[in-house]
């Protein structure tokens, strides 16, 4: 999952200089934010843990990193994946295959996660961490790039959410972060991300609510900022961060993960993976 280039690090105050410069958020004409119904909801992948044995991974996914499902902590039913603490690096699944390619260049997605408090400080001045992210080719310059449609940037006193692109082959990497400082809690946290190759678009929900200022439209063949892929090669879920927090690392489950071409909120009744064809 990291980038072999390391020497772009997201402070909070490199972070901000991107948001401001970044272009004011316009609405996506095609792009519906209305929560489906479970039953007319068209899900790609959807995976709860729930048909999983304590200690393995779901069918379908492969591990990166120390994560496995468990049964003492849940979202929904009695099953999540437990991410294991590390001081750097990544922990979580990686999708690939059929799935991955029915998605085309535009996908509604979601996750709960839930991170062990009290939550471990940035060694240095900061740590950028993804929860989700797809590889995939650029639209722009051809070249393998990682989107990284749900990050943070953690400071000592709290983290951003965040938006960005890793190329692979030497371009800088870029992105977008929230103005709006937020902390962690115990509690389970809802976040939805939305992209569209078509439109060059970007949302971004947490909660329910979405952040505004980390919306992007950039409109057709405009990639510059975005480069949201025509497909994806793969998705991974989880939690890596790129730089050293304090000794243990963070401690994530992540659950209810859903991904595929409306959106559906918080409903957490998801379908077992093999049930819907």
């Amino acid at each position: 999952m990291r980038s072999p280039i390391t020497v772009f690090t997201f402070s909070l105050l490199a972070l901000s200089a991107l948001s401001q410069a970044a272009e004011p958020a316009k609405p996506a004409p095609a792009d519906n934010p209305a929560i489906v119904p479970l039953k007319t909801a068209r899900l790609i992948i959807h995976e709860d843990f729930e048909a999983t044995a304590d200690g393995g991974i779901p069918t379908g996914f492969t591990k990166k990193g120390a994560a496995s499902v468990v049964s003492d902590v849940a979202h929904s039913g009695t099953r999540s994946l437990r991410l294991d603490p590390a001081i750097k690096g990544m922990r979580g699944l990686e999708k690939t295959g059929p799935e991955i390619a029915a998605l085309g260049g535009q996908q509604w997605g979601r996750m709960f996660y839930r991170v062990k408090l009290p939550a471990p400080l940035p060694e240095g001045k900061g740590a950028h961490t993804t929860l989700v992210a797809g590889a995939a080719q650029s639209p722009a310059e051809k070249d393998p790039i990682e989107v990284r449609m749900a990050g943070l940037s953690i400071g000592k006193d709290g983290f951003h959410y965040l938006y960005n692109v890793q190329p692979r082959k030497g371009r800088k990497e870029f992105g977008q972060n929230s103005r709006a400082n937020q902390t962690f809690t115990d509690a389970w946290t809802l976040i939805e991300w939305y992209v569209d190759h078509a439109t060059q678009s970007y949302r971004y929900f947490v909660n329910g609510q979405e952040l505004a200022d980390l919306s992007i439209h950039k409109g057709e063949g405009n990639f510059a900022g975005a480069e949201i892929p025509a497909a994806f090669e793969s998705l991974t879920f989880g939690w890596c961060n790129y730089q050293p927090v304090a000794d243990p690392g963070f401690t994530v489950w992540i659950d209810d993960i859903a991904v595929g071409k409306d959106r559906i909120g918080e409903q957490t009744t998801v379908p077992m993976a093999k049930a819907k064809k």
